[in-house]
């Protein structure tokens, strides 16, 4: 199964909403293809579908409305966001084994660098010791993926101080750069999110 993948580099929210729903659109009538979008995007607080509107604590940037799930969470300049659009069901994929695909993913391109990342059940995103690190909010409609997953990377983590990030009470936000002290050229972590994307959803 083809998967593309499409650098856009820092883009606006909307238009990255935009190019997610022209390809899912595409997919549904069999004339594009299964594609993975890659971007940085400005400070912007996005708010999940079922999302409390009450767990940002202050509105310090742009405030979105999507129909993800998931609660609310940041995006912004040093963080890496993939949109997957895919076909789950020409991929015989159920949600449930696309989402520990998506998990799987972000642990192994931490593990790259020496970040002992993981799950914890019951809690949504991936965890660097009791810290989150990773997260993912997903739509799936007519079996095909829009929105996806955030990694912290060379984040401003005081953004996420004005949220109660993903609805979780008292979560404390880390990123590669707390975690090692060092600063990580994006280019070589979208490298090994690549590499790993591939493996796992064995696109050739």
């Amino acid at each position: 199964m083809h998967i593309a993948v499409k650098d856009l580099g820092t883009c606006n929210y909307n238009k990255a909403l935009s190019t997610q729903e022209i390809t899912r659109e595409k997919l549904i009538q069999n004339s594009g293809v299964n594609t993975l979008f890659l971007v940085e995007h400005d400070h912007i607080y996005t708010l999940g579908k079922h999302a409390n509107p009450k767990n940002i604590l202050n509105d310090s940037c742009e405030i979105i409305q999507t129909d993800r799930g998931g609660d609310v969470t940041y995006h912004g300049p040093g963080q890496l966001v993939g949109y997957p659009i895919i076909d789950l069901k020409k991929m015989k994929l159920g949600v449930k084994s696309y989402v520990k695909k998506i998990e799987s993913l972000l642990i192994a391109t931490l593990h790259d660098y020496k970040i002992d990342a993981h799950i914890n059940e019951g809690q949504p995103g991936v965890w660097v010791n009791n810290k989150k690190i990773g997260s993912i909010g997903i739509r799936v409609s007519r079996g095909i993926t829009t929105h996806g997953f955030s990694l912290n990377v060379n984040t401003d983590m005081k953004y996420f101080s004005n949220i109660i990030s993903c609805g979780i009470d008292d979560v404390l936000m880390t990123s590669m750069e707390k975690e090692l002290g060092t600063d990580f050229f994006m280019n070589d972590i979208k490298q090994s999110i690549i590499l790993h994307f591939n493996q796992l959803f064995k696109a050739q």
